[in-house]
């Protein structure tokens, strides 16, 4: 076999996809259709709370078509990190959608579900023996974050893909996977360069972000040959050029020339980037350096409060000039007005957008300011009561804060809302950002097999 094609539907499943792009894809006769369904990126809350970061009738909305058009094809469909997160809750939120669209439209299908949810006691007896090791910057693991932690999955490779791909699988469900791997798994399984592979993966789980314009929603296909592989979008409004994709190359990477995945990484050093057609680029020596032993990427998150939070804007000049000292000195209002009432174990911070809301990251510029401001106010406390509490004593604190140079006494703030506080809920954090080694890396990947007949 010389070539493996590949149509990526969307950087994320639930992102949409125009169906001329789609339609056009198809055109092309792809070997796989696949997706990636989740990320990290929007933080650690949806894996704890066990929730998908993406809307229901979005997600149901991209599968009805890719299904469909998959089993006429008689090809796979590959989804990875599904619900975002890839814990139960996430996967079943996913299955529970196919289950629905199979019923619909009277499908007949192989299904393969892997699971990617990990036990802590796993986890702990692998720490025991020394087989956990922290990805940078985070500490090594102990004991009590293992214990607070409430969910852990771990990022599987192409391994388990290949399993199910094996067992003629016509769908395959993954937890948390290895963004590159569910469009990398088929060709790797038929004997394709992995370096390869896994390069033209990493451009395509985002989809036509990789394309200029860029677009999170849109579709982009892949070719795969035995030295290289073409990139190219199917909508005629983008074109991937060479920077456009060594760029996205670059892409959330600490190393340009180091890719890291389970079982070993990419090595860049020689890759080259050729523009064969207006719209088309060329990608060629890419290689993959396996690693001695194997490891799995986990992520774990643990609960550390409930958040509220009250969004205001400031436009007077002098509290603008102003503004760093009042919020100090809100702060120690909310701290000394509820330390004797036992409150102390909270975490109250303004946001101060158009000043240092994210331009506060870089050096440098303190002095540039906007004419306005949006204050956003954040409290995390044990409780949502308590939260409730100390940004409610925060806002109003704030609004009334007599400052020198003050000439109106009607309030400090303008509220774009009412109510003017948001009960945001749950907070989590990261407690496990770590490696596992393993001896089997699909071991800890279980698969289910549905059969649908008919829908059923």
């Amino acid at each position: 076999m010389d070539e493996i094609r590949v149509l990526s539907a969307t950087a994320i499943l639930g992102y949409g996809f125009p169906v001329e792009s789609f339609t056009e894809g198809m055109k092309r006769k792809p070997h796989v259709i696949a997706v990636d369904a989740g990320s990290t990126d929007p933080g650690p809350y949806y894996l704890g709370a066990g929730k998908s970061f993406t809307d229901y009738n979005s997600v149901k909305r991209d599968l009805e078509i890719m299904i469909p058009a998959a089993i006429e094809a008689n090809i796979p469909v590959i989804i990875g990190s599904a619900g975002g997160s890839g814990g139960k809750p996430h996967v079943e939120f996913n299955l529970q959608i196919i289950k629905e669209i199979a019923k619909e439209k009277n499908l007949s299908f192989k299904l393969a579900v892997i699971e990617s949810e990990l036990d802590k006691e796993l986890v702990g007896a692998k720490m025991k023996k020394g087989e956990i090791t922290p990805l940078y910057p985070a500490p090594p693991l102990t004991e009590d974050d293992l214990e607070k932690t409430v969910r852990i999955v771990a990022q599987m490779g192409e391994e388990p893909f290949i399993k199910a791909l094996d067992e003629k699988a016509d769908v395959i469900l993954a937890g948390r996977a290895y963004d590159p791997c569910v469009f990398s798994a088929l060709a790797i399984k038929l004997g394709f360069d992995r370096g390869l592979a896994i390069h033209m993966g990493k451009i395509l789980e985002c989809a036509s972000i990789a394309a200029v314009p860029g677009s999170g929603s849109d579709c982009m296909f892949g070719y795969l040959h035995q030295e290289d592989f073409v990139l190219e979008p199917l909508s005629p409004i983008r074109k991937c050029t060479t920077l456009s994709v060594a760029a996205h190359t670059l892409y959330e990477k600490s190393n340009p020339y180091v890719l890291p995945g389970p079982g070993g990484a990419i090595d860049l050093h020689q890759s080259n980037f050729e523009q064969i057609t207006d719209n088309m680029v060329k990608v060629s020596g890419s290689r993959f350096i396996p690693t001695e032993e194997y490891f799995i990427k986990l992520e774990g998150v643990k609960k550390v409060g409930y958040r509220t939070i009250s969004v205001a804007a400031a436009k007077d000049p002098v509290m603008i000039e102003k503004i760093d000292s009042i919020v100090q000195s809100v702060k120690d209002r909310v701290r000394n007005n509820f330390e004797a009432y036992g409150i102390k174990d909270f975490f109250l911070d303004f946001k101060i957008y158009g000043k240092n809301g994210t331009m506060g990251l870089f050096p440098g510029i303190d002095d540039r300011i906007a004419h306005e401001l949006c204050i956003v106010i954040e409290a995390v406390a044990p409780t949502q009561e308590q939260a409730d509490t100390i940004c409610g004593f925060a806002r109003s604190t704030m609004l009334h804060f007599g400052y020198e140079g003050r000439i109106s006494t009607a309030g400090n703030l303008a509220f774009p809302f009412s109510p003017s506080d948001c009960k945001v809920g749950e907070v989590y954090e990261f407690s496990i950002y770590h490696l596992m080694k393993v001896e089997d890396p699909a071991l800890h990947f279980p698969i289910t097999y549905i059969n649908f007949v008919n829908g059923i």
